[in-house]
């Protein structure tokens, strides 16, 4: 008794439905920050500070039908991040339908103290080990904690009789100003593989990326805390991440957004990707082995200076 103003984060957990009839789950902290994710495809698909401003960006033309991923938010690229083999681009993690765990594995208390959260489990079906014949378990833990950071915990086990290896992608789609006026810091003097010349390497030069033209890159033994600083919102978005060595960065520019269905022509102005990932070398699992990769995105009034 008299314990009723102490907030239980499971309180702050709302289950609804999105237009598919798919359900997505509501995360809120005291403070009115929010954070939605989809069953389709663990995606989470909105975070908001507790202004209400939406921090990731969603496409106006995104399709919202399964198994279409949707153009926005985070999309989970496993086993593959690309277009290889006989696997669809980025895997198809993101296309399936998760269910929610109630019977997640201990997780440290960092990881539950103070936060509202949503486990979600995804197991390899008949249809996927057709195409990848491995099996697995993939359990994703979405937080939201009370300072309003967002943090996706995956924890992927090899449920097979023999190793197999995957890549790993959180394709994060942050919302920004204007693409010319953002810069990212923490990857500078890196070597980078180059999508848009073949995978071939290069070393970052700049002090900061900047962008004037359209980017495709994979960053390789990047830090663990990387900046995204916006001139004109003033704000800066920290990503922090363990178990993810590399970072991919994406805009698509003018040319290449007009050629995609899910996406404005002049959309890429508000839109960055950086992604925690692992493609350069991919992860491989013995029997029975479990895999641990962390994702954490704050945001933080600018200018704040990476310390890592």
């Amino acid at each position: 008794m008299g314990h009723a103003a102490v907030w239980d984060p499971r309180a702050a957990i709302e289950i609804t439905k999105d237009w598919n009839g798919v359900d997505q789950i509501v995360l809120r902290n005291p403070q009115g920050a929010s954070a939605r994710v989809s069953l389709h495809g663990g995606q989470v698909t909105s975070w908001r500070n507790d202004r209400g401003e939406e921090l990731l960006f969603t496409s106006s033309k995104a399709i919202f039908k399964p198994p279409k991923a949707m153009r926005g938010g985070i999309p989970i690229c496993f086993p593959q991040f690309g277009n290889c083999g006989s696997l669809e681009q980025h895997g198809f993690a993101r296309n399936k339908v998760w269910t929610i765990d109630d019977n997640p594995p201990p997780f440290h208390p960092n990881d539950t103290y103070g936060k509202s959260f949503v486990d979600l489990l995804l197991k390899s079906s008949e249809d996927d080990l057709k195409c990848w014949p491995h099996s697995f378990e993939f359990r994703l833990r979405v937080s939201l904690s009370s300072d309003g950071n967002l943090s996706l915990i995956s924890r992927i086990r090899n449920v097979n009789g023999k190793p197999y290896s995957f890549s790993f992608a959180y394709h994060t789609y942050f919302s920004v100003s204007d693409i010319s006026e953002v810069r990212i810091e923490g990857l500078e003097t890196l070597d980078y593989l180059d999508n848009l010349c073949q995978r071939e390497r290069f070393t970052e030069q700049g002090d900061a990326i900047t962008f004037e033209s359209e980017v495709d890159r994979i960053y390789l033994s990047s830090p663990n805390c990387i900046a995204i600083l916006d001139h004109e919102r003033k704000r800066t978005y920290v990503i922090r991440k363990e178990g993810l060595p590399d970072m991919v960065v994406w805009n698509p520019w003018e040319k290449k957004s007009k050629a995609m269905m899910d996406l404005g022509d002049e959309e890429y102005k508000q839109m960055l990707c950086v992604d925690a990932a692992a493609v350069e070398k991919p992860i491989t699992l013995k029997p029975g082995e479990e895999w641990t990769g962390r994702l954490e995105l704050a945001v933080v009034p600018s200018s704040f200076c990476s310390d890592d």
